[in-house]
């Protein structure tokens, strides 16, 4: 665990973390639904007293402007997601989720939690800054096209700073030693794309496939040859995925069905090759079904953007909190070939995405993520609210460092 000289306050803050964190978990919203998830944090900055602004319908950014006056105009964005899954959640806990179907089962009511204890941390610290540091509670990571994109297009960001130094995010990590930061300077997740696709042939007869046109053997025949596009076509060194997790015939076992449905991800952590992967997906959907005599509709819903952690930014805050935080755990970190609209702002301004440890060693919080057991261990905050905020003031007043 992060030792930090701050025990004190971390010891009052903390719990106050945990409430706010409860009462998120029990009350999730869906992404793009978050309204009563953005009043409460807006009621919470106003007890803060820190001033925000609303974007879209539901965004929330608070503003910490610092009290030295140097001149200095530069800014750091700290991001926390809001959104909830679509999930029942399995878990026996008190705080346990009173939405039924409806479960925060990735951690975004821990982000934003945090991320109201920074702002309180960092309240009380406005006179040992220059510059202005932004608390962004950001809607719908879990949906494309993301409440990321939405905040870019706002022009928020720009219209309330001056140079942005940095967009510092984390997310929790079950797969960490609890309270350990993970770090993967350059590209860390990948982009995501989703394919929707209807093979429309002709149904018939079991016993006579010869006056059928069979949308399940030509699925076999094309699931078959995607594949090759990611073991043959792509260059090896290049990360790619390409998984279909839904097919759906609907005929029977003598019963070939007029047409079967696919549902599949594409992912990579190179945008060219992304662009000449899904180009090559695209051609193969509609050629091979055509061979056989069958059409195809096909929705491919371009999805988050590869996140790039800027090599600089992240070494910086690397050698700051080996230096500074002496019980932290750091753990280079692998690529990770999920998706997080965080990526958005990695494409517009020097930004870092972190993981945090929030697995304790006990069976209840070792389940994954989008898991209806997830589940974490909440004195991941001792490490979590001082690192990032510090990590803030450390932008701030080593700019040249």
């Amino acid at each position: 665990m992060c030792i930090s000289e701050d025990q004190k306050e971390l010891d009052y803050l903390v719990p106050d973390a945990i409430k706010h964190r409860r009462y998120l978990h029990q009350n999730p919203e869906l992404s793009f639904q978050e309204f009563n998830t953005s009043v409460y944090i807006q009621n919470c900055l106003s007890e803060m007293s820190i001033p925000f602004h609303l974007v879209g319908k539901t965004a929330v950014v608070g503003v910490l402007d610092g009290s030295q006056k140097t001149g200095n105009l530069n800014t750091v964005v700290l991001r926390a997601d809001m959104d909830a899954l679509p999930i029942m959640e399995k878990n026996e806990v008190s705080y346990k989720s009173l939405n039924d179907g409806v479960m925060h089962a990735c951690g975004h009511d821990f982000h934003s939690s945090n991320l109201l204890a920074v702002g309180h941390y960092l309240k009380n610290r406005l006179f040992t800054f220059s510059g202005r540091i932004l608390l962004l509670f950001q809607p719908a990571e879990e949906r494309v096209p993301g409440g990321a994109i939405e905040i870019i297009q706002s022009n928020i960001l720009n219209d309330l700073s001056g140079s942005i130094l940095g967009v510092l995010g984390l997310h929790v990590s079950p797969r960490l030693p609890l309270g350990s930061i993970g770090i993967c300077p350059g590209p860390f997740m990948a982009s995501s794309d989703e394919l929707y696709l209807t093979i429309k042939g002709r149904g018939g007869h079991a016993a006579e496939p010869h006056l059928a046109i069979d949308p399940i053997m030509i699925a076999v025949q094309l699931l078959s040859s995607l594949q090759q596009i990611i073991s043959r076509q792509a260059n090896p060194s290049t990360p790619s995925v390409l998984t279909f997790g839904k097919i759906q015939g609907l005929g029977a076992a003598n019963v070939i069905p007029n047409e079967v449905l696919l549902e599949g991800t594409f992912r990579t952590m190179d945008e060219h090759w992304r662009k000449e992967a899904l180009d090559r997906i695209e051609r193969l959907i509609h050629e091979i079904p055509a061979n056989f005599g069958a059409s195809v509709d096909l929705d491919i819903r371009r999805g988050y953007p590869v996140l790039k952690n800027d090599p600089i930014l992240a070494q910086k805050i690397k050698l700051f909190w080996q230096e500074n935080f002496s019980g932290l755990q750091i753990v280079d970190q692998n690529i990770w070939m999920a998706a997080e609209d965080f990526a958005y702002y990695s494409h517009q301004y020097p930004a870092l995405f972190v993981l945090l440890g929030t697995n304790n060693g006990d069976s209840s919080t070792a389940f994954g993520l989008h898991n209806a057991q997830f589940n974490l261990d909440e004195r991941a905050f001792y490490s979590s609210i001082p690192t990032m905020a510090n990590a803030a003031l450390y932008l701030l007043t080593n700019q040249n460092g």
